[in-house]
């Protein structure tokens, strides 16, 4: 008797990315003058007084005899050269080779609307620091500069997910979607901005964001809200401040559930479902609750920076570049902990009477025990998965 044939394999997903480039093209800044810049009198104060996040003084004026800086179109290397108002100032910031990043991403549900990526732990989704070449918006544009240079449209993120944070980003390929998409994510933040922190995760917002997340310590709560405000703080080396748990802040909600205890290795396995958008959200609330993300170099137990001297904000030597050397302590864009966008639910864009469902795989460390050792691919109805809300 013949045995029977094998399972069909897995459903191919479509995976774009190209390799990075040795160094990036480094970057053009430029400027105009006005009248009441023109009091600055020289090309170096114009410079540190407007952009002192981005170099000292000795870095600007390094800058300035490297030939970076030209005025009206000529090269000055004179730190003391007067400006008039006017004038078009150009900054060349010299390439550099960005860290190391991954590039490749897989496409976990496209339509001529909009595209949802999986995307990696350690790549960034916009350019911000270091990471100017090295992100998915460059990849994005690579790729579907590549397949359809006619248009001249390429997809754009429609909201972040942390350097470190891993799992499914949405991008618009549309205007519409583009404005929908926004609408649905600021919809569930201002509904808890005006004081509406409805305990059911989702009631009345559009889109639906499920997370993975693995703590630090035994939660004893099965479910736990959140609803911690988050508000910002002077930090070194983040220009515009860094996000922490904050009676001051903005308010934001977290449902948190426990699905697997490790008390060996003493953590704890949670999903979370956010309802509102903060910057860090989901890793300030766990540390606001004692129990910060495996692996967070940043965020300790209580929702604040583990390393911190408020009195201590601005660099004092400067690299190469002239720009400021990296802070000694953490910042957001580290990676290290573990964290993943698992499962996103919102409205077709087109038939709102729809509903897309979108699922990135599990990394093994956010699997329980039962999903390891059963070793499935999720079907591709959970990938894509589109059913009518008539029929709910």
């Amino acid at each position: 008797m013949m045995s029977p044939p094998p399972p069909p394999p897995p459903p191919q997903q479509q995976r774009i990315g190209f390799p990075w480039p040795e160094l990036n093209d480094g970057l053009v800044y430029k400027d105009v003058v006005s009248s009441s810049d023109s009091e600055l009198t020289t090309v170096s104060d114009f410079y540190y007084t407007k952009y002192k996040s981005s170099a000292p003084l000795l870095g600007w004026i390094q800058r300035i005899q490297n030939g970076q800086i030209q005025i009206d179109g000529e090269v000055v290397e004179d730190p003391n050269t007067l400006l008039r108002s006017g004038s078009k100032l150009v900054y060349h910031r010299l390439p550099w080779k960005e860290p190391d990043t991954p590039y490749s991403l897989d496409i976990l549900y496209e339509d001529d609307h909009m595209i949802a990526l999986n995307k990696p732990s350690g790549l960034q989704v916009l350019p911000g620091g270091l990471f100017q070449q090295r992100t998915l918006l460059q990849q994005l544009q690579w790729w579907f500069g590549k397949k359809d240079s006619s248009t001249g449209s390429h997809p754009v993120p429609v909201h972040r997910l942390g350097r470190g944070t891993s799992g499914i980003l949405l991008c618009a390929k549309t205007k519409l979607a583009k404005s929908k998409l926004a609408s649905y994510f600021a919809e569930g933040t201002s509904l808890v901005g005006s004081g509406n922190l409805d305990q059911e995760c989702g009631t009345g917002r559009k889109i639906s964001k499920i997370y993975r997340a693995l703590a630090d310590g035994i939660v004893e709560e099965d479910e736990v809200v959140i609803t911690q405000p988050i508000g910002v703080v002077r930090y070194p080396g983040v220009a515009k401040g860094l996000y922490v748990a904050s009676p001051e802040g903005k308010p934001a909600l977290s449902k948190v559930a426990v699905l697997e205890r490790d008390m060996q290795r003493n953590c704890t396995l949670v999903k979370v479902e956010i309802q509102s958008g903060r910057p860090h959200q989901i890793r300030i609330h766990l540390a606001y609750n004692g129990h910060p993300l495996v692996g967070d170099p940043l965020y300790a137990a209580g929702g604040q920076p583990k390393c911190f001297d408020p009195d201590v904000v601005e660099a004092t030597t400067f690299a190469e570049d002239g720009g400021y050397r990296r802070p000694n302590q953490a910042v957001p864009g580290d990676c290290g902990y573990h964290l993943h966008a698992h499962q996103v639910e919102l409205p077709n864009l087109v038939n709102t009477l729809k509903v897309v469902k979108i699922v990135a795989p599990l990394p093994p460390i956010l699997q329980t025990s039962s999903e390891a050792e059963e070793k499935v691919f999720p079907p591709a109805s959970e990938v894509e998965l589109v059913f009518s809300l008539d029929k709910m």
